[in-house]
């Protein structure tokens, strides 16, 4: 009786069991067996790791340093530089940088850097360093002091060289900057804040290439700026000394720092070695330097222009304008707006790399020039190279004076205009040529904005001629709103007139 007692309870708890558990499957819904066997599992990461050396031990990468160290050390020197003149400054009045923007004024004397370059006494630097000296002194790590002379300099890319009378000295390894690797180690040597702290190093790394430093210009139309940007601390008096990769080779002059308190903030700039030394020996061999030219004024190209001309990246340089008369790039084929892509063969980024290949032909020489035009046009044109005019002037911008609009904007360029004639012009004394459509106000929230100036002349619009606000019409005609619109400008008043080919999209009607 009690086994049967027993027998039945255990079936009842079965019983019950079974019910809760169908209860729970019908409120769970559980995948159906094809369901899950057709759903994916979802893979992370799945990127292999990239192929980078194994990091030596931080006692190895000292010794590195400290090698480097020893080896360069000695080919550094610390430069004064001395005027008579009250109104120069050697070392001060420089435009690459605002090293003494903040520091106690010491009239008629400055401080900077330099290095070795040969064992009997050439001397690489900053043209700002000794610009304006009547007196250079060099003092040496072993404390022996060399009056020197100026060999030569050249604003254009804040390169100069000097001479002091020795035999003997530890030169410098120069390096190969086309080489350098942006994340790279880089050490900066030199005088940071005058002759107390001199022979400083300072470490860090490569932290970019290609720089163009737009807030510290040069008066002259051919400068070349193409700097390599370092964290390694830079400041005040380091101008004209070495930046070194961790083999102990020069791969730069540091010439320049971005602050607004005149002191490193991580951001110093040098110019690279390739084109100190190309510089530093024409200017050994000649005392000055002779720059080829195609003849044009040039910009990085934009997005806009990549779309237009239709690259399939952002890259190339955009022609702006004719540097002079009887240009050999216009005689040559090449068009104002044309992308240059190619230079023999081998590309084009930006602007500092072709000023490089170009300015350091021979003036004579013959290039092949690829463009990319609309359409997808590429063309091919040999360019002979002439000399740069030396001291040709940066144009100044000066504004021309603007009045208030007869009429509202127009849409699909965002401004109001007004024709100037070509007799107006010759009235007032200005190029016949440059007879256009004033820019008199630019709508700050048209298309515009940002592009065009009040003042400028709009001379082309998709490479039509515009004399007339009937021209405009007939240009702007076929652009639909968004599509990328191709204007020339021109900017009177300025020495040699400045003209430009700007794109953006067009606005709604």
């Amino acid at each position: 009786m009690t086994r049967t007692r027993d027998w039945l309870k255990f079936s009842f708890l079965v019983a019950v069991t079974i019910v809760l558990a169908v209860a729970f499957a019908g409120a769970v819904n559980f995948p159906r067996i094809g369901e899950a066997q057709q759903r994916r599992p979802v893979v992370i990461n799945t990127t292999p790791p990239a192929s980078i050396p194994a990091a030596q031990p931080a006692a190895d990468l000292g010794e590195a340093f400290a090698a480097v160290v020893e080896a360069v050390r000695p080919a550094v020197v610390f430069i004064r530089a001395e005027s008579d003149s009250p109104r120069s400054t050697p070392g001060r009045n420089n435009r690459f940088d605002d090293f003494f923007r903040n520091q106690p004024r010491q009239p008629r004397s400055g401080t900077g850097s330099g290095f070795v370059i040969s064992e009997d006494g050439y001397i690489i630097t900053n043209n700002h360093v000794v610009e304006g000296a009547d007196r250079i002194t060099v003092r040496m790590l072993d404390r022996r002091v060399f009056d020197a002379t100026l060999v030569g300099r050249d604003p254009n890319t804040d390169i100069a060289i000097i001479k002091i009378d020795a035999t003997g000295l530890v030169a410098a390894s120069l390096g190969n900057s086309d080489e350098v690797r942006i994340g790279e180690w880089a050490l900066a040597i030199g005088n940071p804040l005058g002759e107390a702290f001199s022979f400083t190093v300072t470490a860090g790394i490569v932290s970019a290439k290609g720089r163009v430093l737009n807030g510290l210009q040069t008066e002259q139309t051919y400068r070349i700026q193409d700097f390599i940007q370092t964290d390694a601390a830079i400041n005040p008096g380091n101008s004209g000394g070495p930046l070194v990769n961790i083999r102990g080779q020069v791969i730069g002059v540091n010439s320049a720092i971005a602050s607004q308190s005149g002191l490193n903030i991580g951001y110093g700039f040098a110019v690279p070695i390739n084109l100190a030394r190309t510089v530093g020996e024409q200017l050994i061999a000649t005392g000055r330097v002779t720059r080829a030219i195609l003849g044009v004024s040039i910009q990085d190209a934009t997005a806009y222009d990549a779309e237009y001309v239709g690259l399939d990246s952002i890259y190339g340089v955009r022609i702006d304008s004719y540097s002079r008369e009887n240009s050999p790039a216009e005689r040559a084929g090449l068009r104002l707006g044309d992308v240059i892509i190619e230079l023999d063969g081998e590309p084009v980024s930006y602007t500092g790399q072709l000023q490089q290949v170009v300015g350091f032909r021979k003036p004579g020489d013959r290039v092949d020039v690829t463009v990319a035009r609309p359409g997808g046009e590429r063309r091919t044109h040999t360019v002979t190279l002439i000399e740069a005019e030396p001291d040709q002037q940066l144009a100044t911008h000066v504004e021309q004076p603007v009045e208030e609009g007869r009429s509202g904007f127009d849409d699909k360029l965002g401004v109001t205009l007004e024709e100037v004639t070509a007799n107006r012009l010759a009235r007032e004394g200005l190029p016949r040529r440059y007879a256009g459509l004033r820019i008199r106000r630019i709508d700050p929230q048209g298309p515009a904005r940002n592009y065009l100036l009040p003042g400028e002349i709009i001379t082309h619009v998709e490479g039509e001629r515009v004399r007339t606000e009937q021209d405009l019409i007939a240009a702007l005609e076929d652009v639909k709103p968004g599509q990328i619109i191709s204007v020339r400008t021109a900017l009177l008043g300025t020495r040699p007139v400045r003209t430009r080919v700007v794109r953006f999209r067009a606005g709604s009607n």
